[in-house]
C-alpha cells in the first residue's frame, strides 16, 4: 500500500443495526477521472487483486434505469458475478446504484457514491444500505470498501 493511502487512510464504518455502512477516501485523482474509474470499462484495470479475487470485464449502459454487470474469478479459479440497476447519475458528484451478487440470495442492496473536489484530488464517500439483519455481510462489505478504494487510488495515482 502507498504512503500517500496510508496517510489519508480508507476508511469505513459499518452500522448493523441500520443495516448500512459508510466509507471514503481521498484520492489524487480529478472527480471525472474518479467517476469514469467508477462507471465504465475502467472497473476491470483495477477491482481486484490475484490473491483475493479479480474483476475480469464489466458492461454497462449508464443512464437511469441502465444495468450494469461486473464478472470476474475468485483466487480459486471460480467465477463470480455482480450486477444491478443504475438509479441516480450526475457526473461528476453522483452515482447511485443497486448491487446484487449472485452469490447471495434476496434483495439487492444500495450503493451511492459521492465525489467531491478537494485541494488536490476528490474525496469519495460510499453509503452502501440495505444489508437488513444480515450484520456479517454488512461488516464484511466495510473492509471490503477499505480495499475496493485501496485498489481504486493505486491504480488512479499511478504515474
Amino acid at each position: 500500500m502507498s504512503e500517500a493511502i496510508k496517510m489519508r487512510g480508507a476508511r469505513a464504518v459499518a452500522d448493523v443495526t441500520a443495516g448500512m455502512l459508510l466509507a471514503s477516501v481521498e484520492i489524487k485523482a480529478s472527480p471525472e477521472r474518479v467517476f469514469r474509474a467508477l462507471a465504465s470499462e475502467d472497473i476491470a484495470q483495477w477491482w481486484g487483486s490475484p490473491d483475493l479475487y479479480r474483476v475480469t470485464q464489466w458492461t454497462g449502459e449508464l443512464k437511469v434505469g441502465g444495468q450494469w454487470r461486473s464478472v470476474g474469478v475468485g483466487r480459486d479459479g471460480k467465477p463470480f458475478e455482480v450486477s444491478g440497476e443504475f438509479l441516480e447519475i450526475d457526473p461528476p458528484k453522483k452515482l447511485v446504484q443497486t448491487w446484487a451478487p449472485k452469490w447471495v440470495e434476496g434483495a439487492a442492496t444500495k450503493v451511492t457514491y459521492l465525489l467531491d473536489a478537494i485541494e488536490g484530488g476528490t474525496r469519495i464517500t460510499v453509503r452502501h444500505e440495505g444489508f437488513g439483519n444480515a450484520a456479517e455481510a454488512c461488516h464484511s462489505h466495510a473492509a471490503g470498501w477499505e480495499r475496493v478504494f485501496t485498489w481504486l487510488a493505486t491504480w488512479l495515482e499511478q504515474p
